[in-house]
């Protein structure tokens, strides 16, 4: 169980410790696509729909989303997070399929001994969920696609950066 550091020696769930670990700066980027119906889309940029400005609601869900990632995910340490930054891109011309998208970037940032993938993440999740929850009266078959790490840097595992794969455009 040596490679799996959230289980003691017993095989139980543990918090890692991260005590003896440098303060360096940490961030992290992740992505998320809501894919819906191109009305579903044009009524969110003319500020059509019933419950408000979809796009700075979902980006107060995020910032939000990435502040309560440890009340949400167990195993995730309480961070003084220094900056989130949320933002979109929507993508008016319908694909092959006949949807748009909105994709969200999270940006998330700390300085400390651990990481915040999963803030940056949680924040990019959380955001999707927050335009379905706005938009759902209009169009309930929206889905979420490509929510996944898109870079993260600072600490002892260096800097990782995703390799094209379901990358949102900037």
């Amino acid at each position: 169980m040596a490679e799996f550091t959230h289980f003691n020696e017993s095989g139980r769930a543990r918090m890692v410790d991260v005590g003896a670990k440098d303060s360096t700066e940490r961030v992290a980027t992740a992505q998320a696509t809501v894919l819906m119906q191109p009305e579903t889309l044009e009524k969110i940029q003319r500020g059509k729909i019933a419950k408000g400005d979809v796009l700075a609601v979902a980006q107060v869900a995020g910032v939000l989303g990435a502040k309560k990632t440890p009340d949400l995910i167990p195993m995730c340490h309480p961070l003084l997070l220094t900056s989130v930054d949320i933002s979109f891109k929507e993508e008016s011309q319908p694909s092959r399929d006949g949807l748009c998208a909105v994709h969200i970037l999270a940006t998330v940032k700390t300085t400390g001994q651990t990481g915040v993938e999963m803030e940056a993440l949680t924040a990019a999740s959380v955001a999707a969920l927050t335009i379905y929850d706005m938009c759902k009266a209009v169009d309930r078959g929206m889905s979420f696609h490509d929510v996944c790490l898109l870079s993260k840097s600072g600490g002892k595992s260096g800097t990782y950066i995703r390799e094209g794969h379901g990358r949102a455009k900037e």
